[in-house]
């Protein structure tokens, strides 16, 4: 099962406030924790909302709109991409995180959807299509 572990942003991570060294370093250390256990996927923090862009779809108009975005609690400042056995398995793990922030702060975890949860939507032509295409990364 691969899990994304969202990092929620925060007024700091918006205002482009980087960690201090004993947060990375506690951070490197988590992360080769991760890796040493086989179940780090990818892991990565992001630049605030104030450097993205949204696209906003309506039927075939697209619409962009440059950041920053209102609501911080809702946006997202990092990630991790982990493969373990459960959910319960990605909790434990990120139990174990160092607090990615100086103050309160949050990670979402959420299971990332397989072909198999598609069910009959996912066509053996689909499946086959994604398969080859994951084989080419």
């Amino acid at each position: 099962m691969r899990f994304m572990i969202i990092v929620k942003a925060t007024e700091d991570t918006e205002a482009g406030k980087l960690p201090g060294t004993d947060l990375l370093t506690a951070m490197g250390k988590f992360n080769e924790e991760l890796v040493n256990a086989g179940v780090l996927l990818a892991g990565e923090g992001l630049q605030p909302s104030s450097k993205g862009a949204r696209i906003r779809y309506e039927g075939s108009a697209r619409t962009v709109i440059d950041g920053p975005f209102p609501q911080t609690r809702e946006l997202v400042a990092g990630f991790w991409l982990i493969q373990v056995k459960s959910r319960e398995e990605a909790i434990e793990w990120m139990k174990r995180c160092p607090n990615p922030s100086d103050g309160p702060s949050e990670i979402e975890i959420r299971q990332v959807m397989e072909l198999e949860d598609f069910g009959a939507a996912a066509t053996p032509e689909i499946v086959a299509r994604e398969e080859a295409l994951r084989a080419r990364l």
